[in-house]
């Protein structure tokens, strides 16, 4: 019999990434959504949507209701140990087996960032929550980098707040791919395990650069900027100060070396190399081109 799945984040980049990675598994989909207007997405990936919001533990039971499997992923914020906390609980009225989760790389209590430290406390509770659990601590996302593709097409340029840091980056299509083995293997076997995920490769930013302009045929540059630059740039789209904060404490973290490493864990559970950032460009170069060059 089929296990249920309940997938949380379901519209973000990972949850996504992780429903397309699961279409044909012997696997019945939830999807948990906060705004029944973002419910096609998930239920055209084959999932059946509940509306429930994390922030609310009330509006969870129904979604949890006779799962096995939940993936567990919370939005970046303060207050993300109370979510965290209320989809445990909520999973541990329901009876559910297993929980895997998305932490984040280098999470601990001393962490040089606040979204490590948060994700440290979450990462505890769900060591001791009484249930089958795995935890995924991944690297920085290659898909960021899909957050400077306007600038890349329309100048061939980026700038970022990172100088010459070294990353070993990952591309969330391998963080699902791990994400999918966890919940397709029988839940004794990863029980209690915590995987730190990585890209093949540590890449200065400059390299980063370089390897783009190989993939698609013309010269990108790199300009790095101060952290007050960055700022400025991305209150200026919107982007909530605490995130903003989040992220030059990240940025600051991998200039001083803190990134600078991979491990063989995603070859190790998948039984072939991570993704390399080559590829990463080539399938999403349209997201870097000139429209007039599509």
């Amino acid at each position: 019999m089929p296990r249920t799945v309940l997938i949380t984040g379901a519209t973000g980049t990972v949850s996504s990434a992780l429903m397309t990675a699961l279409e044909g598994a012997e696997v019945d989909l939830r999807a948990l959504v906060r705004d029944e207007s973002r419910a096609d997405g998930p239920r055209g990936q084959g999932a059946e949507v509940f509306v429930g919001d994390l922030d609310d533990a009330r509006s969870l039971p129904p979604a949890f209701e006779g799962v096995q499997d939940v993936w567990l992923l919370t939005p970046n914020g303060p207050r993300a140990p109370e979510h965290n906390m209320n989809a445990v609980w909520a999973a541990r009225q329901a009876g559910v087996e297993r929980v895997v989760r998305l932490s984040v790389v280098g999470a601990a209590h001393d962490a040089p960032n606040r979204s490590g430290r948060l994700h440290a406390l979450s990462d505890r509770e769900t060591e001791q929550c009484g249930m089958r659990w795995t935890i995924l601590r991944p690297h920085w996302f290659m898909q960021n980098l899909l957050n400077e593709a306007g600038d890349i097409a329309a100048t061939g340029t980026f700038s970022l707040n990172m100088a010459s840091a070294r990353i070993g980056m990952i591309d969330v299509r391998d963080i699902a791919d791990c994400a999918a083995r966890v919940l397709l293997d029988d839940p004794d076997r990863h029980h209690g395990r915590t995987y730190t995920l990585t890209g093949p490769r540590s890449l200065t930013v400059d390299e980063v650069a370089a390897e783009m302009g190989l993939a698609l045929g013309r010269p990108i540059t790199y300009l790095p900027v101060s952290d007050d630059a960055k700022r400025e740039t991305l209150l200026g789209y919107g982007v909530p100060a605490w995130i903003v904060d989040m992220l030059e404490e990240y940025a600051r973290a991998y200039v001083s070396g803190w990134g600078d490493f991979t491990t063989g864990t995603v070859a190790d559970l998948l039984g072939r190399p991570p993704r390399d950032l080559a590829g990463f460009v080539r399938d999403h170069a349209a997201a870097f081109t000139p429209a007039e060059d599509d």
